[in-house]
């Protein structure tokens, strides 16, 4: 009778675990770059209702749904699937590659620039892609300008500000570890971005900086590399020396694209005028659109 007890209780065990859901499923990109089509394929077994989560915002209950990313990235797709009260969920992550030589437009009311975002720097030039995609950074200000240095902006509390409000403390809520390459260096049009004082360098999710600059002597070029450990090669020499630039900054904030068209808006805008905060006292506007 006994063995007859135990044979049940484990008989039972045995159909509860066969009646709760398997949760599993694969994909397949197909677009070679973002705005990306991914077709999903559901593998799941003995359920009855399906949830996704694209990790973009986006959900489904479809079983086997196909998804539209639209900017580039990493994203943490989950399937939950679901048998009555049980559910059991699978998790996948899935990589959007940007496209080759990303360039990202900035309109403002003082010309158009086009700037190169650099593949060395994936964590910044995916963050800036998903950025600009999403419209962030639309009708924010340049809201801190230096004649002979930057024009600096991406802060999303400039956005409708009053006349004379203080601004460069917003952000979207997270940093970007910091990505110090030494070939992408501070030269006039370098897109870098800015930081608070925090001890790994880390980068503002969303403020940026374009760099203006000043031409900069071998001399001081060389008191400077030597006060930071850092050797220029001849090509970054010339350029500083040429083209001009804030090799201060190098290995300070990273730099992750740089502007190829436009550079005389970057003096524009530098020109303007500023109030005691450096912020200008006519508005800057920008929009921003990937264009390739």
């Amino acid at each position: 009778m006994r063995n007859n007890i135990v044979l049940l209780f484990f008989a039972t065990l045995l159909l509860a675990s066969c009646g709760k859901p398997i949760s599993d499923f694969t994909y397949d990109i197909q677009s070679k770059y973002a705005p990306a089509n991914v077709q999903f394929e559901n593998k799941s077994e003995k359920a009855e209702s399906y949830t996704w989560d694209f990790g973009d915002g986006n959900i489904s209950m479809e079983e086997s749904p196909k998804h539209t990313y639209q900017g580039s990235g990493n994203y943490t797709v989950k399937l939950i699937a679901t048998k009555g009260t049980k559910t059991k969920a699978k998790e996948y992550a899935v990589f959007i590659p940007p496209p080759e030589d990303c360039l990202v437009e900035l309109t403002t009311d003082y010309g158009n620039m086009i700037i190169k975002l650099y593949d060395d720097t994936p964590k910044h030039r995916d963050n800036f892609i998903k950025l600009v995609e999403e419209g962030f950074y639309d009708d924010l200000l340049f809201h801190r300008v230096i004649d002979g240095f930057m024009i600096q902006g991406g802060d999303p509390d400039s956005k409708n500000a009053k006349a004379g409000a203080r601004l460069g403390m917003g952000g979207p809520g997270y940093r970007v570890p910091a990505e110090f390459r030494d070939t992408l260096i501070h030269v006039k049009g370098a897109l870098a971005a800015a930081r608070n004082n925090n001890p790994k360098k880390e980068s503002s999710g969303s403020q940026f900086y374009i760099v203006q600059g000043q031409k900069v002597d071998a001399k001081r070029l060389e008191r400077m590399s030597g006060s930071k450990g850092k050797r220029y090669s001849s090509a970054a020499m010339e350029l500083y020396k040429t083209v001009g630039g804030t090799p201060q900054l190098d290995g300070e904030y990273t730099v992750f694209g740089m502007v190829i068209e436009g550079l005389d808006v970057i003096d524009k805008i530098a020109k303007v005028a500023k109030d005691k905060s450096d912020r200008p006292t006519k508005d800057v506007k920008m929009k921003m659109r990937v264009i390739k």
